[in-house]
């Protein structure tokens, strides 16, 4: 099934707080879980720019705050 032909979205996230688009009703990626969106490809992509500020892996974000090497 292409993407095109799917009209809806779920934002996933993971651990390290970086975020996709997923499909609805089909299990989850290892690590990612559902952050309470959902809509088109468009609708959920623009909610992701809208959250996801720093591009940066959290664990990179922390090190570098702390002084600590990554």
């Amino acid at each position: 099934m292409a993407v095109e032909s799917i009209d809806r979205f779920t934002v996933v996230s993971n651990a390290e707080q970086q975020y996709s688009v997923w499909f609805p009703g089909r299990p989850l990626p290892l690590g990612w879980q559902a952050a309470g969106f959902e809509g088109t490809r468009a609708e959920c992509l623009a909610h992701i720019e809208e959250i996801w500020q720093d591009l940066r892996p959290l664990g990179l974000r922390t090190a570098l705050a702390t002084g600590e090497a990554a």
